[in-house]
């Protein structure tokens, strides 16, 4: 085994006893015919079925397979992140662990990196084998990830994506950010994204082990991603302008009723006292609402100097093969 093999194929894994043993021999198939070498890192995601004590077996059968358990469930991120920081391939490959995604598509998506020089390629399932309640959310959730970020790509949630190797050490993936890897890679500065056409296979074990929720925290995160992109290192941008703009509009209603009252006394006309008149209370209200953004602007600043990184600490009770 190569200290920096050509190919990592990271696969989270949750419940996928039936399928894993059927994968990796697939995946071992491709790699001898194509002659790379390589390492399946499998991330057993808190499974409750014999899904570890299968990797066990496969990495005993073939010293290519490196397992990594965690202690629960944390979701797929979370076993995407960990599976990047142990990866060590030149081209890191992604795949879900319910045969849906081909390994016959590994070859040509290592050319795409290698040859062509792409940062990141995303798959995109253009013939599906999913219920209607899964598609349409999701084209909705791509359109709307592709117009917010920039990025043209059909299928941001495809479990079957390469990487460069410097890609995956250079991001952080948290929460529910799984599906919007290309747009954090574009915001450390990986430009160079493409698109393949992969092979969409209908489910052969098991069930999907999504819900509905995603498509609410995906949607949360999307809106997470897009502020943190944009804003990150500049939040007094944001809520400084927001600040100003409130604090002026307050202050203005103010003003303005001031005047009107003024107005009124030197014309001899009926008036109502200025904190009597509804319109003082909105402007009150948008001075004080703009001093409070203004200084959530610059104590944003401040943890920014300061430096402040996100930590996910995982607890994983075993490994083996590394």
């Amino acid at each position: 085994m190569l200290d920096k093999p050509d190919i990592s194929v990271v696969i989270p894994a949750k419940d996928e006893s039936e399928s894993l043993p059927e994968l990796c021999a697939w995946i071992e198939r491709v790699m001898q015919e194509n002659g790379f070498s390589y390492e399946v890192i499998i991330i057993d995601d808190g499974s409750r079925d014999t899904s570890w004590e299968v990797i066990n077996d496969l990495s005993a059968g073939n010293t290519c397979v490196k397992g990594i358990r965690f202690n629960r469930n944390y979701g797929k991120s979370a076993a995407l992140d960990v599976g990047f920081k142990a990866a060590k391939g030149r081209v890191v490959i992604t795949m879900d662990a319910d045969l849906q995604d081909s390994p016959d598509e590994i070859p040509e998506l290592y050319n795409l990196i290698t040859r062509q020089r792409y940062d990141l390629i995303s798959g995109w399932k253009k013939k599906r084998h999913d219920p209607l309640s899964k598609t349409i959310p999701s084209k909705f959730f791509n359109y709307v990830t592709s117009l917010m970020s920039g990025i043209r790509l059909h299928d941001f949630n495809c479990g079957l994506k390469a990487y460069n190797y410097k890609v995956v050490k250079a991001i952080d993936v948290y929460g529910e950010m799984h599906r919007y890897i290309p747009v954090i890679a574009k915001w450390q500065g990986f430009t160079k994204i493409g698109e393949k056409e992969v092979q969409h296979r209908a489910r052969k074990y098991g069930v999907t082990k999504f819900g509905w929720e995603r498509f609410i925290f995906g949607f949360l995160d999307l809106l997470s991603i897009t502020f943190v992109s944009k804003f990150r290192k500049r939040p007094m941008h944001f809520f400084g302008s927001l600040g100003i703009f409130s604090f002026v509009f307050g202050m203005g209603m103010a003003v303005w009723l001031i005047i009107k009252k003024i107005i009124a006394i030197n014309k001899g006309l009926p008036y109502r006292n200025v904190t009597d008149h509804p319109l003082f209370f909105l402007g009150l209200v948008a001075i004080i609402v703009g001093a409070q953004l203004f200084l959530a602007g610059f104590l944003g600043e401040m943890m920014t100097t300061i430096g402040s990184k996100r930590n996910e600490d995982y607890l994983i009770s075993d490994k083996v093969g590394l």
